[in-house]
């Protein structure tokens, strides 16, 4: 078990010698806690010499109720009496703080647990914060905490312009294996060339470090206990499963929220597992790592609520050989190919935007859908992987803090 000392511990063992007489926002949700289950607000109360005047909520609100993508209003804390920002409201405008909301803060405190995927939208808060801060003169600091899934693995396809949205702001892997910090470092000095990249957002920034993480580290290797940052995101194998099962969001198959165990979890009421994997080997795509049995569940809530689903359970071996992201994105194809008639995508909404495929934005372009229409092959999206990844291996290394 190795020693590990987040961004909030160094920063309290320092008692916040930077804030000194500041007026102070948070970023923060129930996570934002040190290893002795202190939450970072009660901590700067403590501290003495600084004024909370502001607090921001990401999705899924500051208690980390809310489901996923419903809307959050601005409220007030109760404890406090501080006034909580909503950063997930009902347009997309929401998703960014404005300069009022600015105006009674000097320094922008950032605390969230990120779990090592672009979808996940928390570092996509961060970076409009930061945006925003910049254009208002407030500082931001953000305490740095491990990527729980590690640093070392990286899967993904690249991002085309037409496609982003608040799960994919610009070229970042699916699975990035980067920490917060490291991301926002990514932000401030942008990220790729041309219509995809990332533009700079330009702020005064400062990075809280994490002392004793390394980048083979997965967070159960190291003295910080699992926290659920969200609803669904109930452990790390759930976490190490994201990547890949987070796709299944994008058509009528469930998940498996609504489950104790979400994202380990897939299926519906028309899927049959024998059919479905034998079209997962005919994929020709590794599903290393991974023991896929064949399961029932009856979701209680969002997709086939109610319902008894027929499905898989990935049960994981060996996460050091697992890729998921191509056990996700296999799967999704083997599912429209065992069951042609009943495979459909989703065709609400998805993060705010209407007139995109979910599964394209959250692919980053629309290969994979045009795969499971026999428009293009598994090697075509295979080798397109394979190419953003070795560009992608090499760029995040200049903002690499570990």
């Amino acid at each position: 078990m190795q020693k590990v000392i987040t961004g909030i511990e160094s920063a309290v063992e320092n008692t916040f010698p930077y804030l000194n007489s500041a007026r102070i926002g948070v970023l923060s949700n129930q996570a934002s806690v040190d290893t002795r289950g202190n939450h970072l607000v009660d901590l700067l109360k403590q501290c003495g010499h600084c004024q909370l005047t502001k607090l921001f909520a990401p999705e899924h609100g500051y208690t980390g109720n809310a489901q996923d993508m419903v809307s959050i209003r601005d409220e007030t804390d109760k404890e406090t009496g501080i006034e909580i920002v909503s950063m997930y409201g009902d347009t997309i405008e929401s998703l960014s703080p404005t300069q009022e909301d600015f105006e009674i803060v000097d320094v922008l405190v950032i605390d969230l647990p990120n779990i090592g995927t672009r979808y996940y939208t928390f570092a996509q808060t961060m970076a409009y914060c930061m945006k925003a801060a910049g254009q208002a003169g407030v500082k931001v600091i953000v305490l740095d905490r491990p990527n729980p899934i590690g640093g070392l693995q990286i899967e993904g396809s690249p991002l085309q312009n037409d496609f982003r949205s608040f799960c994919g702001i610009g070229p970042i892997a699916n699975r990035h294996g980067m920490t917060l910090g490291e991301l926002a470092t990514m932000f401030h000095q942008g990220l790729g060339e041309g219509e995809a990249a990332i533009e700079p957002h330009p702020c005064e920034l400062e990075i809280i470090p994490i002392t004793g993480w390394r980048r083979q580290h997965y967070l159960d290797e190291t003295s910080i206990p699992w926290v659920k940052p969200s609803p669904n995101m109930g452990s790390l194998n759930a976490a190490i499963l994201y990547p890949g099962t987070c796709l299944f969001e994008a058509t009528h198959l469930s998940e498996g929220r609504g489950t104790d165990e979400p994202f380990l979890n897939i299926g519906a009421p028309f899927a049959n597992p024998s059919k479905w994997l034998d079209a997962l080997h005919s994929t020709g795509i590794s599903t290393e790592g991974v023991r896929l049995q064949p399961t029932t569940f009856t979701p209680a809530f969002q997709k086939q609520a109610g319902s008894l689903c027929q499905g898989l359970r990935i049960e994981i071996e060996n996460r050091n050989k697992l890729q998921p992201y191509r056990l996700g994105i296999a799967l999704l194809i083997a599912a429209s190919r065992a069951f042609p008639k009943k495979f459909q995508w989703r065709d609400d909404p998805y993060e705010f935007i209407k007139d995109v495929p979910a599964v394209d934005l959250l692919y980053g372009s629309s290969t994979l859908r045009e795969v499971t229409e026999g428009k293009k092959t598994v090697q075509d999206l295979l080798a397109e992987l394979e190419r953003f990844e070795s560009w992608y291996s090499a760029a995040r290394t200049a903002y690499f803090l570990y």
